[in-house]
């Protein structure tokens, strides 16, 4: 049986996959907030760095004690926006030996598609704790693809968790994405997409086929908002399905992706469990 692992390392979170055969066994998730406090300074924290790095040498540990003949690891915008993300890829070699690579924005888009929809047509909406990537496709081809460095991790660094205060620099900064052109069909991915659909849902245990393929309209999502805003930090916590780690940033999350469903007259988006993790292991051939 041939086993391999695939890590994950985001702004908010280290995620690993495990592969055997071809499909994918499971996934596992550790918030780390690697991308804490560079919305101020585009500089890693050391305590940030660290605290991710030992949880990538942990995951790395996990699949070489479960057989993985090959680890793979992948960094996004909070190491390769940051004036010290070379530390950081240091730092995990030093404590485990693994190569991480450093993927561009124009890269996490594409094998976020990857993973949400394969070959098809549409558009994906990638809200990451940095950054965000925006994504359509058509006829086969790419006909839009970007990365604006706005996330839910750099959303609660600016604005903390002021409402109007998140709408407002919302609204101001969807502009940074120009003219977008108009989809088909529109999948999100990401922990803010999939958090939300747990919530809309109502789910009381998180369960990733009924995440996958979820449809969100702005109107549930604006339910969602207004019940959110009402809401502390701790109370969101409390919430079934909320990951740990995420109560703090899943409003500014909210808030962001209702400005950019707004500003490109987006009804309704359909949400993936399904990510750029998938991508890149269909792109090293991995998955079948």
């Amino acid at each position: 049986m041939k086993k391999y692992a695939v890590i994950d390392i985001g702004s908010n979170s280290v995620r690993l996959m495990f592969v055997a055969n071809g499909k994918v066994l499971y996934k596992r998730l550790n918030t780390t907030r690697l991308g804490e406090g560079i919305a101020a300074r585009p500089r890693l924290k050391a305590e940030a760095i660290e605290r991710s790095a030992v949880a990538v040498e942990a995951f790395y540990r996990q699949a070489q004690a479960e057989g993985a003949e090959s680890v793979f690891a992948f960094a996004t915008a909070a190491v390769r926006s940051t004036e010290n993300g070379a530390e950081f890829v240091s730092r995990v070699k030093e404590l485990c030996g693994l190569e991480v690579e450093v993927v561009s924005g124009e890269t996490e888009a594409e094998i976020g598609v990857l993973g949400a929809f394969g070959n098809a047509d549409g558009a994906l909406i990638d809200i990451g704790g940095a950054s965000t990537e925006l994504v359509v496709r058509k006829r086969g081809k790419f006909v839009y693809k970007k990365s604006v460095d706005i996330g839910a991790v750099r959303l609660k660094d600016i604005c903390g968790g002021n409402g109007e205060a998140l709408a407002a620099f919302c609204e101001r900064a969807v502009g940074a994405f120009g003219q977008v052109p108009a989809p088909s069909k529109v999948y999100a991915v990401g922990g803010t997409a999939t958090t939300i659909a747990a919530l809309v849902l109502g789910l009381e245990e998180y369960d990733s086929n009924k995440i996958t393929g979820a449809r969100i309209t702005r109107e549930g999502l604006s339910a969602l908002l207004r019940r959110l805003l009402s809401m502390t930090v701790e109370e969101i916590a409390a919430l079934p399905c909320m990951p740990k780690g995420r109560a703090d940033i899943v409003t500014g999350g909210v808030i962001w992706l209702d400005e950019l469903m707004k500003a490109f007259a987006i009804p309704e988006i359909f949400v993936s469990d399904r990510d750029n993790l998938e991508g890149y292991a269909l792109k090293k051939g991995l998955t079948v």
